[in-house]
């Protein structure tokens, strides 16, 4: 345990969880992780690649330091109690294939209303709206957004295999949902990933009631 030690700064572990316990209740308050749903996570050191990570099973509304774990690149638990979120395999996908300094997941109302709806489509197209300017290097509301849509499984090594695919696929997309589950994105840091979580949220409200206004069809 010393040499492992010797390889992890507490100092930047320590910050970065006492942010992702933060962002937990501020989520919750919108009913975006409800109950023990969706997961956070930020890179402590990239090499070697260390990250902190909701515990499994935690509720997002009462989260803690003690909620969140030290993990390496594969997944193993190097600091604190409790075992990562069941989704850890996604996580390192999307910090691998996107160098996101961060990865935020939540469980909306309507990421799983468009999930399902659109599965069919393959994803979610969002355009022409002025909150897209929020991510990042979009300058135009002229902006035409996709978020692919991935079948759900409890296989969390095909499902990882399978985001990776798509993050290949779409090398532009800020991120990408489950179909009726939830919405992935990421940034930078916390404090990116977080603004893409509003955005998106923002944006799928948006799409979703519009899609139950009167006369939407002929407007698409």
């Amino acid at each position: 345990m010393t040499q492992l030690r010797e390889e992890i700064d507490l100092d930047a572990f320590a910050q970065l969880a006492a942010t992702i316990v933060r962002v937990g209740p501020e989520f919750h308050r919108r009913g975006w992780v409800l109950g023990t749903s969706g997961n956070f996570s930020a890179v402590v050191s990239k090499e070697p690649l260390r990250l902190a990570i909701t515990s499994s099973g935690v509720d997002k509304g009462t989260l803690s330091k003690d909620d969140v774990l030290l993990i390496d690149g594969e997944g193993k638990v190097l600091e604190g109690n409790g075992r990562p979120s069941a989704e850890t395999l996604l996580h390192l996908a999307v910090v691998k294939l996107r160098g996101a300094g961060a990865v935020l997941h939540t469980h909306s109302v309507w990421s799983n209303i468009l999930s399902d709806a659109c599965f069919g489509e393959g994803g979610v197209k969002i355009e022409g709206h002025e909150m897209l300017k929020g991510l990042n290097g979009v300058e135009t509301h002229e902006h035409s957004e996709w978020l692919p849509i991935i079948e759900n499984s409890q296989d969390m090594a095909a499902l990882a295999a399978e985001a990776a695919r798509v993050l290949e696929r779409n090398p532009n997309s800020h991120g990408f949902l489950l179909r009726r589950h939830g919405l992935y994105t990421w940034g930078r840091d916390l404090a990116e990933a977080k603004r893409h979580i509003e955005i998106l949220e923002f944006l799928l409200e948006v799409l979703g009631r519009t899609s139950f206004a009167p006369n939407f069809k002929q407007h698409r």
